[in-house]
């Protein structure tokens, strides 16, 4: 694997997942549909793992491997409860718009 990373480089990791965690930002930010929401958050927490794993490998020190399989693991739960949040909302009001959640207000 560190043959990879000589001939790709560090940096070029850096890049990618830089354009990865401001394609989840601008997802977040602009989009109001909650499926698409709980899609760029997912691409960001992917982007922040993939140079979890770059900079793993290239101190040559297996941790940051390790904590990226305790993350995916959260991230996998976080998903299962979100989509079930979803489809409960999805039941009362049978939309998952963002702007018409602000109809729920007790």
């Amino acid at each position: 694997m560190q043959n990879v990373l000589q001939e790709i480089g560090v940096d070029n990791y850096i890049y990618l997942s830089t354009i990865l965690f401001c394609i989840g930002i601008f997802g977040v930010l602009f989009r109001r549909n909650a499926i698409v929401m709980f899609m760029s958050i997912e691409i960001m927490l992917n982007a922040v793992n993939l140079l979890l794993v770059v900079f793993s490998t290239y101190h040559q020190d297996a941790a940051g491997q390790v904590f990226v399989f305790f993350s995916m693991a959260v991230a996998a739960a976080e998903v299962a409860v979100g989509l079930a949040i979803l489809v409960g909302i999805y039941r009362n009001i049978h939309s998952i718009d963002i702007d018409k959640l602000k109809n729920l207000k007790g």
